[in-house]
């Protein structure tokens, strides 16, 4: 399983039929406790994606935004994609090892659905 620290680097967006050019994204790293906590608590908006790990599930309580979350296998590949709106709790996925959020209509655009694969980049 892959571990990471705070920080920053890139997504890449692998598309499930393999059709495409793969998409990149700037991407926040939370993998401290303290970190993921955090999340996107308090912002009005999000350059890029967020990825949670390890987590399975997530909360938009105390947001200002809507956002959509894909729940990521422990070989980063997608689970299942949700948008939500604030003050909702996911309910957690039982094969979810990772989280990536970002505002609400992004993943759509990049390409991101039930299927793709993800890779990080540092």
């Amino acid at each position: 399983m892959a571990r990471w620290r705070d920080g920053h680097g890139e997504l890449t967006v692998v598309r499930g039929d393999g059709e495409g050019v793969p998409v990149r994204v700037p991407l926040e790293i939370a993998a401290s406790y303290r970190a993921r906590t955090k999340g996107l608590l308090g912002r009005d908006s999000l350059d890029g994606a967020l990825l949670l790990s390890p987590a399975n599930s997530v909360h938009t309580f105390r947001m200002r935004m809507p956002i959509d979350v894909a729940y990521l296998d422990r070989r980063l590949r997608v689970i299942a994609v949700r948008t939500m709106p604030p003050g909702r709790l996911g309910l957690p996925r039982l094969r979810a090892r990772h989280v990536l959020e970002a505002e609400a209509g992004a993943m759509e655009g990049w390409g991101l659905r039930a299927g793709a694969r993800v890779e990080v980049g540092l």
